[in-house]
C-alpha cells in the first residue's frame, strides 16, 4: 500500500540568486513552499562549500518557512550542534559519512529536529535496516552530491521505487525526499515512483525561463500529474 504523504516542495537555496535573496525568499513564502532546503558542505565529504551556518543564522530571523538542512560533511555531530540553536526543522546526514549513524540520528532528534538519512546513488537501501526507528525521512540522491545542475543517474527512478517498497515491506511510514535534477519533466516520474518531498533547483523552481511564482505553479502541475500516474500504476518505471 502506498503511503499517503502530501507531496511537498523544498527549494534548494544553493540555487537562489544571492543578489536577490531577500526578494526570492519573500516570493517563496508567498507561493507557500513547504521548506527552504540548505546544502551544508565541508569541502571534504564533497568538493564544494556553497553556504555556511552563519548564512542560515542570518536568514532564520527573516522567515518562518521551515529550514531543511542536508549535511554533506565528514563530522556530522559537529554541524548538528551548530545548527540546532539556529532553529532548523530537519537535518539529513549521509549514511556514508556517519561513523555512528544511530547515535547521530538520536542526537538530531534530541534537539526536537526531524532526522533524515541521505543515501548516495550507489549506496544500498540495506543500510537503513537498523535505523528505521530513529529516522523521520529518507533522502535519495538522484545525482552524485556536491553540485547543482548535474544529470540524473540512470538508476534514480528504480531506487525511489525500491525505497518506497522497502519502507512499506518493513512497516516504516516516513516520507521519501529526492534531491538532484528535480526538473519539470522528471517530477511526475519521481512522484509516481514514490517521492514525497522534492528538492527543487535550477531545473524547476529556479529555472531561468520563468518567474519563481510561475515555476512553482509548473512544479505543482507536475506533482498533480505524478500523483495521477502513481494512482494508476506506480510500478511502471523500472
Amino acid at each position: 500500500m502506498i503511503r499517503a504523504f502530501p507531496v511537498q516542495i523544498a527549494p534548494s537555496m544553493m540555487c537562489a540568486d544571492v543578489w536577490q535573496l531577500a526578494e526570492q525568499v519573500r516570493q517563496l513564502e508567498q507561493a507557500g513552499v513547504d521548506y527552504l532546503h540548505f546544502d551544508v558542505m565541508d569541502a571534504h565529504f564533497v568538493p564544494n562549500m556553497p553556504v555556511g551556518t552563519v548564512f542560515l543564522e542570518q536568514l532564520r530571523v527573516h522567515t518562518e518557512v521551515p529550514f531543511d538542512v542536508h549535511l554533506m560533511v565528514d563530522n556530522n555531530d559537529f554541524f548538528v550542534q551548530l545548527l540546532a540553536p539556529i532553529g532548523v526543522q530537519s537535518i539529513s546526514v549521509h549514511a556514508e559519512s556517519a561513523v555512528h549513524l544511530d547515535r547521530t540520528l538520536g542526537l538530531i532528534r534530541s534537539y526536537g529536529i526531524k532526522a533524515g538519512v541521505a543515501l548516495n546513488p550507489a549506496t544500498p537501501l540495506s543500510v537503513l535496516h537498523y535505523v528505521t526507528e530513529q529516522m523521520d525521512y529518507v533522502l535519495i540522491m538522484t545525482v552524485n552530491p556536491g553540485f547543482a545542475g548535474q544529470r540524473m543517474v540512470p538508476s534514480a527512478y528504480r531506487k525511489i521505487r525500491d525505497c518506497r517498497l522497502f519502507l512499506e515491506e518493513n512497516g516504516v511510514e516516513v516520507p521519501i525526499q529526492v534531491d538532484g535534477n528535480v526538473s519539470f519533466d522528471r517530477i511526475p516520474h519521481m512522484v509516481a515512483a514514490g517521492a514525497d518531498i522534492l528538492v527543487t533547483g535550477t531545473s524547476s523552481v529556479f529555472h531561468r525561463d520563468g518567474t519563481l511564482l510561475d515555476n512553482i505553479a509548473r512544479v505543482r502541475q507536475a506533482i498533480a500529474e505524478g500523483l495521477r500516474m502513481r494512482h494508476h500504476d506506480s510500478h511502471q518505471f523500472a
